[in-house]
């Protein structure tokens, strides 16, 4: 079995590109979700208590947009919240492609927003981005609401998309109707069937 890493930045459509997938039939693991379920775990807040304050705790939970906006204040913060989550969101990400591989499965996307800021597209098979105009994407994080200083503090934290392409297998460009993206995603789908059958081939 393959894993194929599917990432982007924010609005670009790796999500969308990823349920398309699966609606195909191939198995994805969200590694978001999986974020979400980590900073659940005891151990995991505890550390983020001990670290950040226990200001950034409500109740029994992270309060996640009070950590997302100190993570994303300077790298020393954001790496310091990766030391604590990337571990167990890796642990858990393999136990459950190994579950899917004992299906019978020959792929899994892992559907990940930082596979390259983190490292972790060296553990995947094949990388894929997802890729929109600088103007598109203003468009359409401006339809969701988001403060473009906010959206701007995320990205330099990030490697730009230019460079994710470069470093990606494949690259799907979303840039037009919804009917596009299918199309685009349909090609995608047979280079995935491809890899599976020579996932190291060039």
């Amino acid at each position: 079995m393959i894993l194929v890493g599917i990432t982007g930045i924010i609005g670009s459509g790796k999500t969308t590109v990823s349920s398309m997938l699966k609606e195909k039939g191939l198995e994805v693991i969200d590694l978001d979700r999986i974020a979400k379920e980590v900073l659940s775990l005891k151990n995991v807040k505890k550390k983020i208590g001990n670290v950040f304050g226990t200001e950034y705790i409500s109740g029994d939970h992270v309060n996640i947009g009070k950590m997302r906006s100190a993570a994303f204040q300077n790298r020393d913060s954001l790496k310091k919240l990766e030391d604590i989550v990337h571990p167990a969101i890796v642990e858990r990400l393999f136990r459950n492609a190994e579950q899917i591989e004992k299906s019978g499965a020959k792929s899994v996307i892992i559907d990940g927003p930082l596979l390259f800021e983190t490292g972790l597209y060296r553990k995947m098979d094949r990388t894929v981005v997802v890729s929109t105009d600088a103007e598109i994407l203003t468009g359409r994080l401006k339809n969701r609401g988001m403060d473009e200083e906010d959206f701007k503090r995320r990205m330099a934290f990030q490697v730009p998309l230019k460079e994710k392409e470069k470093m990606a297998d494949w690259v799907v460009y979303n840039n037009g109707t919804v009917e596009d993206l299918k199309n685009e995603t349909a090609m995608l789908l047979e280079k995935i069937k491809g890899w599976e059958v020579e996932p190291h081939a060039s």
